[in-house]
């Protein structure tokens, strides 16, 4: 990991550094910022993958960089493609679900962090 430090405040990452990287059968999941108020992970899924369900505190917003996913908060799905941003209570059950035939990858940005190597 090459992180280059700006000053004390900032931190520049440059693309394919990543924190963590850990790879599941279907799905890649890059822990790129960790402080001790937020998180942002990148996550690709295989086609027709799901995420297995989450349900913690705090907040959490995914934005899809490609491809198309369907986001399941509770009891609501959202149908969500490129450019598309979702932002919901983590304290309320919730997953992705790759619904295309091609890779999808999307960023989560959470707030307090709560990426832990075992729960994905």
């Amino acid at each position: 990991m090459v992180v280059t430090k700006m000053d004390d405040e900032t931190i520049f990452i440059k693309k394919g550094d990543e924190k963590i990287k850990m790879e599941k059968p279907g799905k890649l999941h890059r822990l790129m910022v960790k402080s001790d108020r937020m998180e942002t992970i990148i996550t690709e899924l295989d086609p027709h993958v799901k995420s297995k369900w989450f349900q913690h505190n705090g907040e959490e917003l995914h934005l899809v960089i490609k491809g198309k996913m369907e986001y399941t908060v509770g009891e609501k799905s959202y149908r969500m493609t490129e450019g598309d941003i979702l932002w919901h209570r983590s304290n309320v059950r919730h997953r992705a679900e790759n619904i295309g035939n091609k890779k999808v990858e999307y960023i989560t940005i959470g707030t307090p962090p709560t990426f832990m190597m075992s729960d994905l």
